[in-house]
C-alpha cells in the first residue's frame, strides 16, 4: 500500500501515440495545467503525420517539463519505454486521443496517499450507441483488473517489481499489468474524481475492429494466465448489452478470441515475460 508523501509528489504522465495528429494537440493543452510537479513523455511508435512534431514543438516551448522520444513496438513496448525513462515516483497513463480534467494529476496523487494503483473515470465522448457500452468487466479477487490504461496510475516501484507492461500482448496489456498487481497484493483503487476524456471510435467499422482486438487480447489472457471465464460476471454482462450494437461487439470480440485460437501461436504467453523494463543508458 502507498504512503502519504512529505510533499506534493512528482508524477511522470507517459503517453503513446501513433498518427495522433488531430488529437494530441488537446492533450497536451489539457495537461499544460495540471497540478505541479509533473512531466510529460510522449512515445511515438514512429507516426506517418505530424504526430512527433507536435510533441518536439510542445517538448521545447516547456522545457524540463516535456519530452519526445520514438519507440516503434506495439503499446506496452512503448509505454515501458517512458517508464523507463521517467523521473517521478508515480507513473500516470493516458492515451493521444484523450483530454484530461483540469483536476486529473491532483486527483490521482490524492489517491497514491493510500494506494500503489490509482484508476480513474474514463468519460466517453462519441455517437451515443458507442458511449452507452460499458467495459466487459474481468474480476480477480474482488478487484475490476479492466481499467483501462488512458487513465491508470502506478507507483513507479510496483510497476518495475512486475516488470511492466508484458509487450507481447497485441491488447489487454493494461489487464494483465492490473491482474498481475492484484496478485501481487496490491489494492487498486478506482477514483471516479480523476475524469479523462476518451474519443470513441467514428463509426462502426473502426469500433468493431477495435472489438475484434479487444477480443484477441482477452484470448492472450487466457494463454498467460489459465481460464477466466469464471471471473467474469456473465448475467450482468447479458443484461446490461442487449442493443444491437452491443451484440455486434460481442460477435466481432467472439472473432478475435477464435483467431487467436485457431493460429495456435499464442502458447507461448505461457512462458516467463521477458524483461520488460531495460535499464537506462
Amino acid at each position: 500500500m502507498g504512503s502519504e508523501p512529505a510533499g506534493p509528489a512528482l508524477i511522470s504522465v507517459v503517453t503513446t501515440v501513433k498518427n495522433e495528429e488531430p488529437n494530441l494537440p488537446r492533450l497536451l493543452d489539457s495537461l499544460s495545467g495540471q497540478e505541479p510537479p509533473f512531466e510529460v513523455i510522449v512515445v511515438d511508435a514512429l507516426s506517418r503525420d505530424r504526430t512527433f512534431a507536435i510533441a518536439e514543438a510542445w517538448a521545447r516551448e516547456h522545457p524540463g517539463l516535456g519530452r519526445a522520444v520514438r519507440r516503434f513496438g506495439s503499446r506496452g513496448i512503448g509505454r515501458n519505454e517512458g517508464a523507463r525513462l521517467a523521473r517521478g515516483d508515480y507513473l500516470a497513463f493516458v492515451d493521444g486521443d484523450c483530454v484530461a480534467d483540469s483536476r486529473w494529476l491532483h486527483e490521482l496523487r490524492e489517491g497514491f496517499r493510500t494506494s500503489d494503483v490509482v484508476a480513474g473515470e474514463t468519460v466517453s465522448l462519441g455517437k451515443s450507441q458507442y458511449v452507452q457500452l460499458g467495459r466487459v468487466e474481468l474480476f480477480q479477487e474482488g478487484s475490476d483488473v479492466t481499467f483501462p490504461s488512458c487513465n491508470l496510475g502506478y507507483r513507479r516501484r510496483l510497476f518495475e517489481t512486475l516488470g511492466g507492461f508484458d509487450p507481447r500482448f497485441i491488447t489487454a496489456e493494461d489487464i494483465d499489468l492490473n491482474l498481475r498487481a492484484v496478485r501481487a497484493g496490491a489494492r487498486l483503487l478506482g477514483r471516479p474524481t480523476a475524469i479523462v476524456y476518451h474519443q470513441m471510435r467514428p463509426n462502426v467499422a473502426r469500433f468493431l475492429v477495435q472489438a475484434y482486438w479487444n477480443g484477441y487480447g482477452r484470448k492472450q489472457l487466457t494463454e498467460k494466465h489459465g481460464s477466466l471465464w469464471g471471473n467474469y460476471r456473465v448475467r450482468r454482462l447479458l443484461e446490461t448489452q442487449r442493443s444491437p450494437i452491443a451484440m455486434l461487439r460481442l460477435l466481432a470480440a467472439l472473432g478475435g478470441y477464435t483467431s487467436r485460437v485457431l493460429t495456435g501461436s499464442g502458447r507461448r504467453l505461457s512462458e516467463p515475460v521477458p524483461v520488460a523494463l531495460p535499464p537506462a543508458a
